[in-house]
C-alpha cells in the first residue's frame, strides 16, 4: 500500500512540474552600474551619449521552468507602461561558451527594445545537446511571456544569432506562434559545418549530442534545416542575414537555404553584408535592419 501511495505521489509531483512548464519563477531587476561592462558604456558614472537610450529600459534576470528544469534567462523591457511585441533572442555558442548575459542582450537587442519591444532570452539548460531537448527552453518562452505584464503574447517574433539561428529554424519547425524571425549567420547544414571546421565535430557536436557516433547522420539531419525546409511554419516569415566574410559559418549555407526557400515559395529575404561572423563593421546597419524588419513584420503587421 505504501509503495502505491509513494508512486502516486511521485506521479503527481512530476505531472505538476510539467503542467507548470513555462512558469516564471523569479524576475530580478538588474542595476547596470553593478555589471562588469558598466565602465565601458559610461563616463563619470553616467551613460555616454551612445547609450543614453538605456535609461528608458529595465533589465531583469529571470528563472523559469522548462520540462521541470529551472532555466536562467533575461528580459529587457521599456520603462513606459504599455503592451509591447515580444522578440525571443536565441544566443549562440554552446554550453558555457558565449552563455547569455545581459551584456549580450544589450549588444544585440537593446536598440530594438528602445523602439518599443520586449526582449526575452534563454541561456538554455545546463545539459546542452546543441539543438536537442533544450529547444524546449526556447519554445516554452511563448508561455512564459503570458505572465509578463508588458508582453503582448499575441505578437511574438524571434531573433537568433549563429547557433541561435539553428535554434530559430528548429522553433519555426516546431511552433506556429512565431510571427516572424531574423537569423544572423546561422548554420543550416551541420554536415557542412564539420566539413569546414572538423574541430566543431570533435570538440562540440560529439560532446553535446547524446550517443552521437551511433546516430550521427540522424542527429545531424535533425538539426539541419536544409533537410526539412518544407516543415517550417508557412504562416511565418524570415529574414536571413549573412556576413560574406564569415569564417565560422560558410556563407554558401545562406545561399543554399535561400534556394530551398525560394523553391517552396516561402516568405523570406536574404541580405548580405561584407563583414565577419559578428558583423563587426556593420553594427549600425545591423540594428537598423533588425528594427525595420520587426517594425514591418511584427509591430505593424496585421
Amino acid at each position: 500500500m505504501n509503495r502505491v501511495l509513494i508512486s502516486i505521489f511521485f506521479i503527481l509531483i512530476t505531472s505538476l512540474g510539467f503542467s507548470q512548464n513555462g512558469k516564471l519563477l523569479s524576475k530580478k531587476l538588474i542595476d547596470l552600474k553593478q555589471e562588469n561592462f558598466w565602465n565601458g558604456i559610461s563616463e563619470n558614472d553616467t551613460l555616454i551619449s551612445k547609450y543614453q537610450y538605456l535609461n528608458h529600459l529595465n533589465f531583469y534576470k529571470i528563472t523559469y521552468l522548462s520540462d521541470s528544469i529551472v532555466v536562467n534567462g533575461y528580459i529587457i523591457e521599456p520603462k513606459s507602461e504599455g503592451k509591447y511585441p515580444v522578440v525571443i533572442f536565441n544566443r549562440g555558442g554552446n554550453r558555457d561558451f558565449s552563455s547569455l548575459t545581459i551584456g549580450t542582450l544589450i549588444n544585440y537587442c537593446s536598440e530594438l527594445a528602445s523602439k518599443g519591444y520586449l526582449i526575452i532570452g534563454s541561456d538554455y539548460r545546463k545539459k546542452d545537446e546543441f539543438g536537442g531537448e533544450e529547444i524546449n527552453d526556447v519554445l516554452i518562452l511563448t508561455e512564459t511571456v503570458k505572465e509578463i505584464e508588458k508582453a503582448d503574447s499575441n505578437q511574438i517574433g524571434m531573433f537568433g544569432w549563429s547557433r541561435g539561428g539553428m535554434m530559430t529554424y528548429l522553433a519555426l519547425q516546431k511552433s506556429n506562434k512565431i510571427k516572424t524571425a531574423i537569423i544572423g549567420n546561422g548554420p543550416t547544414d551541420l554536415f557542412g559545418i564539420i566539413s569546414d571546421r572538423p574541430e566543431m565535430e570533435t570538440k562540440v557536436i560529439a560532446e553535446c549530442i547524446p550517443d552521437y557516433w551511433n546516430n550521427k547522420e540522424f542527429e545531424l539531419k535533425k538539426r539541419s534545416v536544409i533537410y526539412w525546409v518544407d516543415e517550417l511554419d508557412k504562416n511565418s516569415s524570415l529574414l536571413i542575414l549573412c556576413g560574406t566574410n564569415d569564417k565560422n559559418v560558410n556563407p554558401a549555407q545562406a545561399d543554399e537555404i535561400a534556394r530551398k526557400l525560394t523553391e517552396i515559395e516561402y516568405d523570406f529575404e536574404l541580405k548580405k553584408f561584407e563583414t565577419d561572423h559578428y558583423f563587426t563593421e556593420y553594427k549600425s546597419e545591423l540594428n537598423e535592419t533588425i528594427i525595420s524588419w520587426f517594425n514591418e513584420r511584427l509591430k505593424n503587421y496585421r
